[in-house]
């Protein structure tokens, strides 16, 4: 059992095609650094769109961008820390001059493990700026490019989970902003009267630094293989025992930003496994 962040290559990414993936488009990716944020950037690079991604980690966003130029695409890696309304409206601001923007992916978030009576407030606020505000605040900002633009056509996908649909234990603001992202969705796409639309990403355990270093921690304390915990905790209610790659997700934001989703509004892709609905 591989539980190593898999490479990415060029043909690990759904190409589709779509009038409006091109280089005049711009699409922002927030948490471009890592994980699923990077998978989505560069597939969003290799699909042709004019690419943003945003992060606090400079070093690994540099690399993102590094690895879309050796790709063939084209992402423009800007410094944002999303807990400062300034950095992200600033960042905004910088995509707009590259072109117009039409596909907004909020990928960014972090995991903090407690209870709710010992849940530190420090851990919540910082949680729900990032993973919350930050998402509301970045498709305030984008909407109305959106609606600027020609045919007046946008789409915005929100990084939810299977926690946006059952919860567990000890993670009650990740459940939290789960649940809310996907409200944010409908909220947007409510509004968008059929042009501006929105939609979540619901996964279980992906091949990502954020789970994976989970696991070694995870086999001490319960006195089990690395292995045995992917297959009987983590994958335990899933059908499938193999945990996704990045890129796996990555592939159903662009599937979402294209006109094949088109009456995807609202809704939400629920890619877990089985783990939601059969167990």
């Amino acid at each position: 059992m591989d539980i190593t962040e898999p490479k990415i290559t060029r043909d690990d990414v759904l190409i589709v095609t779509e009038d409006s993936f091109n280089r005049s488009n711009v699409c922002i990716v927030s948490g471009a650094g890592t994980g699923i944020g990077r998978a989505t950037a560069l597939a969003a690079a290799v699909n042709n769109l004019t690419t943003v991604g945003l992060d606090i980690n400079e070093e690994e966003g540099r690399k993102t961008q590094d690895m879309a130029e050796e790709m063939g695409g084209k992402m423009v890696f800007l410094p944002t820390d999303l807990t400062k309304d300034d950095d992200i409206k600033r960042s905004v601001e910088e995509a707009a001059k590259l072109g117009t923007i039409k596909y907004l992916a909020n990928i960014a978030g972090l995991q903090y493990i407690d209870s709710v009576e010992n849940f530190p407030m420090d851990k919540y606020d910082l949680m729900m700026r990032i993973m919350l505000r930050a998402p509301f605040y970045l498709s305030k900002l984008t909407i109305p490019h959106m609606r600027n633009s020609p045919d007046g056509v946008g789409v915005i996908g929100n990084m939810a989970s299977v926690h946006g649909h059952i919860t567990t234990r000890n993670k009650p603001v990740y459940n939290i902003t789960k649940f809310g992202l996907r409200a944010l969705s409908q909220s947007i796409s409510a509004e968008g009267d059929g042009k501006v639309r929105s939609f979540t990403v619901s996964t279980g355990f992906v091949k990502t630094h954020l789970a994976l270093h989970q696991i070694p921690h995870q086999a001490e304390q319960r006195g089990i293989t690395p292995e045995e915990v992917v297959r009987d905790v983590m994958m335990g209610k899933s059908r499938i025992k193999e945990m996704m790659s990045p890129i796996e997700v990555a592939n159903l934001f662009l599937f979402g930003f294209s006109h094949h989703a088109r009456y995807l509004i609202g809704g939400d892709l629920l890619f877990d496994g089985g783990m939601v609905l059969t167990y």
